[in-house]
């Protein structure tokens, strides 16, 4: 006969079910375990970043904007001897009005001709700056439907004191001012509230550098002085050789007098010889 397995020994099940209850339990303490310590871990990094993490960034400044870019050394001490720089600096702080600058290189001052900035005042000075800036913030995509003569800071662009016109060829923009072109070659700074334009050329307003200016017309003045001048020294040349003439035949006529009342006196003397 086979012996038959004991099922009826119960013996054993209390501990193999206290076992398997162990494990459960076991099991749950580490799960729980786990996700306190993952909550813990989250917290812990959430303290550091915020602790650790930059403050909001401030009003934006148009001078730091374009000293970050670099190569934009003399336009940026024109802004601020001029004093431009803070009231654009405040526009942007204290209101909505957005903003568009043209930014002129530093090459771009050094291709001008020599005395060009120092030809004209500082009123003049302060006029080309705000030439450069208009009172509205423009994207490159709002230029294409930009309507010319833009209005900038300088002036009223409606009488042609100050004109400034944009063209666009896809998204290439194209400044002009009746003086100069310039392209506008790179997007410096942009947001809701700025937008800086990088350009290769000072932009030079027509009323301060155009052909027209009233400081060009003097130069052109004493050329028609100098023919009558000439004529003037030909018709003094005339009499002098006139008078040189009628000098010699003068001579002449009073040298053939005096040889006439020799010949007579000699002709009486041989008269009054004879009788």
């Amino acid at each position: 006969m086979h012996p038959l397995p004991d099922i009826y020994n119960t013996t054993s099940l209390p501990t193999t079910c206290n076992k398997n209850l162990s494990l459960l339990i076991f099991s749950i303490f580490l799960t729980l375990m786990a996700k306190l310590f993952h909550f813990l871990l989250l917290l812990f990094i959430q303290t550091i970043t915020a602790q650790v993490a930059p403050a909001p960034a401030g009003p934006t400044n148009i001078t730091q904007v374009l000293e970050k870019a670099g190569q934009f050394t003399t336009f940026i001490k024109l802004l601020k001897a001029t004093q431009i720089a803070d009231r654009l600096n405040s526009q942007l702080n204290n209101s909505n009005q957005g903003l568009t600058v043209f930014a002129p290189t530093d090459n771009a001052f050094s291709s001008l001709k020599a005395g060009t900035l120092n030809s004209i005042n500082s009123q003049d000075q302060m006029q080309l700056v705000q030439f450069h800036i208009l009172p509205t913030l423009y994207t490159i995509s709002q230029f294409q439907t930009a309507s010319n003569p833009l209005h900038t800071q300088a002036g009223n662009s409606d009488d042609g004191e100050y004109p400034l016109n944009v063209t666009t060829s896809g998204n290439q923009v194209n400044v002009s001012t009746g003086v100069v072109n310039a392209p506008v070659s790179n997007t410096i700074f942009s947001d809701n509230q700025l937008a800086v334009y990088q350009v290769d050329k000072v932009l030079l307003p027509m009323a301060l550098f155009g052909s027209t200016a009233p400081a060009a017309a003097p130069a052109e003045a004493p050329a028609p002085t100098k023919p009558e001048k000439n004529v003037r020294a030909g018709e003094a040349d005339s009499p002098s050789g006139s008078s040189d003439s009628s000098v010699d035949a003068s001579s002449a006529v009073s040298l053939k007098r005096k040889t006439v009342e020799v010949v007579t006196f000699v002709a009486a003397g041989i008269a009054v010889s004879c009788f």
